[in-house]
């Protein structure tokens, strides 16, 4: 797991570990439905999956797992 100091400088861990749950058990989040589906279908078939949550303050994260499972990243949308 890594996260970027933009991220770890914009929200709290608190709600850093929730949006790792969310994204570990299949809660994308923000994401549209095309995006959704392509997430579904990249569990199953190994690809990189791609997900986005908001704080209630409105600071958006984006939780991305590499295709070969090596490295989950959190990062601010403008890091990306």
């Amino acid at each position: 797991m890594v996260a970027t100091s933009g991220v770890l400088g914009a929200v709290d861990q608190g709600f850093l570990i929730g949006a790792l749950a969310w994204h570990a058990h299949g809660d994308w989040g923000e994401v549209g439905a095309d995006d959704a589906r392509a997430n579904d279908d990249a569990v199953a078939n190994g690809a990189r999956v791609l997900s986005a949550y908001a704080t209630a303050t409105g600071v958006k994260v984006s939780v991305i797992i590499e295709a070969d499972r090596s490295v989950t990243t959190a990062l601010l949308p403008e890091e990306y």
